[in-house]
């Protein structure tokens, strides 16, 4: 451990430590006759001032980083407003967001939106957008000029992103296929897939998970999907109707891609009612529908916590903070109405 290395003077870590700087010196420089307690006290002095020096230098320092999503509305405003929420959160830094939301999953577009943030410039971008080659070539081109992407939700991950943010979509699927089976365990009825695209990795992950688990827990159950509508309230309801009009005997419903009110609504107009309907996303529409016993469950990640690390990793990417980007899965929460995380307002959670 010798001086160069911990980048700091021998009179700053004697004075962090409270030692002097003879024997900081000692320690730095390996010298015996040094005891254990004094060396972990000045390692501790060097942490501390590590973690001081990477404020002095993000304090002032303004990163603007540019969101862009293709997801419904209610999606897309919810991580907005969990964004906005904690930019104040990471001073000294100044951060400022740019929003670039679409409803449609249109991977030439979103291509075309982040080529045009390569062109302005930006800090960073946080992603959610489909595994297509186009986009794929648009995080290259945006990584060639030095702005990280961090990808959201759903990854890509032959790209050149610095790190994925969500939860791990194949557990999710397998947590969705459980509770489905676990509620329905005397049925032989179909589920239903839902799905907003089919172009979403995180989508598809989800629903290899649900597949894999429910052919090990449940075999003998048919499973019906319906897919590309976008997760668009009427586009979810004309599917979801088609599906029901020529497949009988479907009594639970797992959706992964979202329009629940439309998938409720045609069971309704179809006479039936699912017995267990597992969701993805604590927004407004899956609270109100949760609190009234028209869904079982929500799976949950805090969207507050996912935006913080999202811009934590941007930062690494930029050598504004000590360490490397990686993706490490958000947690995720089974939510039933007897447990809704406490504290959030619709426009924080998914």
């Amino acid at each position: 451990m010798g001086k160069a290395a911990t980048g700091h003077r021998v009179s700053d870590i004697a004075a962090q430590a409270g030692l002097s700087r003879a024997t900081v010196d000692r320690v730095l420089h390996r010298r015996s006759g040094v005891r254990d307690a004094t060396v972990a006290q000045v390692e501790q002095a060097i942490a501390e001032l590590d973690r001081q020096r990477a404020q002095v230098r993000l304090s002032g320092r303004t990163f603007l980083i540019d969101l862009v999503m293709q997801t419904p509305h209610r999606f897309g405003s919810a991580v907005q407003s969990a964004l906005e929420s904690e930019l104040p959160a990471l001073r000294p830094a100044v951060f400022r967001a740019r929003f670039h939301l679409a409803e449609e999953s249109r991977p030439e577009r979103a291509a075309q939106e982040l080529d045009a943030i390569r062109r302005r410039g930006s800090s960073g971008v946080i992603l959610k957008a489909p595994d297509n080659p186009l986009v794929v070539e648009a995080v290259q081109d945006l990584a060639t000029a030095g702005i990280p992407v961090v990808t959201f939700v759903t990854d890509v991950p032959f790209s050149r992103r610095v790190a994925y943010v969500g939860v791990d979509n194949r557990a999710a699927g397998a947590t969705a296929a459980y509770l489905v089976t676990r509620w329905t365990a005397s049925s032989a009825g179909g589920v239903l897939v839902t799905l907003s695209s089919s172009s979403f990795r995180g989508e598809e992950e989800r629903e290899i998970g649900f597949r894999a688990t429910m052919r090990e827990l449940a075999p003998a159950r048919r499973i019906h999907e319906v897919t590309d509508t976008d997760g668009l309230d009427s586009s979810m309801l004309d599917a979801v109707s088609a599906a029901l009009a020529v497949e009988t005997g479907i009594d639970a419903v797992y959706s992964i891609g979202g329009g629940n009110s439309a998938t409720l609504a045609a069971f309704r107009a179809a006479g039936q009612t699912p017995a267990v309907f597992v969701a993805h996303d604590l927004d407004g529409d899956n609270r109100a529908l949760l609190r009234t016993g028209q869904i079982s469950a929500v799976l949950h990640h805090d969207l507050r916590a996912d935006m913080r690390r999202a811009c934590r990793l941007l930062m690494q990417a930029q050598g504004a903070l000590p360490g490397s980007p990686g993706s490490i899965p958000s947690q995720m929460q089974v939510v039933t109405p007897y447990n809704e995380p406490a504290g959030l307002v619709a426009t924080d959670v998914t």
